[in-house]
């Protein structure tokens, strides 16, 4: 099991690392943010209603499970999405995708509000700590991995509120994980995002024009490998282990986007980003050893 768990980590790190390059090569391209939102949202449910009638399923019509599946596609899709692919616009693959490493820090936090079983020690707090230095230290340093026209204050700030409502959602998600089964919530959540994000394209960009080939590959990528696969292995790793280390993506997803971005897109790699990164790395280490040892009889 424990390689399994593992296994879904690093693929979701995988995935969602590459996204953040990819939403950058579509902004280059002409996409309009939104509407790339929208369409990834679309298209994204189709597959997974596919799935579940392959399966001989449908969406479940229990409120609970609904109830779940709105938060989610608020706050989980909706927000982080929208305001994820804003920031792309103000700065490198790799700058946005180190705020990620917030993610355990912020779901930390909220679980121990509304997690009886998961709460704040001493141990946990130094790891979450060293990587949020690393965060911090990125702001300082002002870097943006951009060769000019980046605004990292404006994306450090569209990215942090994308991690607050992450890090509720997915705490919301762990305190229900007997509730739903992963494809189907994870099919509610697009059902319900195509809703609000179709609402926002239509209201600030209107139907979107004419995307070339190149932008609808691009589309379908982040739609395929950067939305569905990754959130079927979240919310599959939230009925496995704890909300805070189903968090741990958020550590591994950075350095993927990082690396990706130089290589693929020319982005630097500058001092601030570079130290950011090594200190987000340790503070990986030092939460999974205190996720261990936290409790003998968590599962992990």
């Amino acid at each position: 099991m424990l390689v399994r768990i593992w296994g879904a980590i690093i693929l979701a790190s995988l995935s969602w690392g590459t996204n953040g390059v990819a939403t950058r090569a579509a902004l280059n391209d002409g996409v309009p943010p939104v509407a790339m939102v929208a369409i990834r949202a679309v298209l994204a449910a189709l597959i997974l209603w596919a799935l579940l009638r392959l399966r001989g399923r449908h969406a479940p019509a229990t409120w609970a499970t609904w109830s779940t599946g709105l938060v989610q596609g608020v706050f989980q899709l909706s927000v982080p999405f929208i305001l994820f692919t804003l920031a792309y616009q103000n700065a490198s693959a790799g700058f946005v995708g180190l705020f990620a490493a917030l993610i355990p820090l912020g779901t930390a936090i909220v679980a121990h509000f509304m997690l009886p079983d998961e709460p704040l020690h001493l141990a946990k707090v130094a790891g979450l700590s060293v990587a949020f230095l690393g965060v911090a230290l990125l702001l300082v340093s002002g870097d943006s991995g951009l060769e000019e026209g980046g605004r990292p204050l404006i994306a450090a700030a569209l990215s942090v509120a994308s991690v607050v409502s992450i890090s509720y959602a997915g705490v919301y998600a762990k305190s229900r994980a007997d509730d739903f089964d992963a494809m189907e919530l994870t099919f509610m959540q697009f059902v319900i995002g195509i809703v609000v994000i179709g609402a926002t394209m239509l209201v600030f960009e209107g139907v979107p024009g004419q995307i070339s080939t190149w932008g609808w590959f691009l589309i379908l990528y982040m739609t395929v490998v950067g939305s569905v696969v990754p959130f079927l292995l979240f919310f599959w790793l939230l009925q496995q282990v704890s909300a805070t280390k189903a968090s741990l993506v958020g550590y591994i997803v950075p350095l993927i986007a990082l690396f990706a971005g130089i290589v693929l897109l020319d982005e630097k790699l500058q001092f601030g980003i570079a130290v950011g990164g090594l200190l987000i790395l340790v503070g990986v280490i030092l939460t999974d050893r205190a996720e261990r040892e936290q409790i003998p009889t968590t599962r992990v």
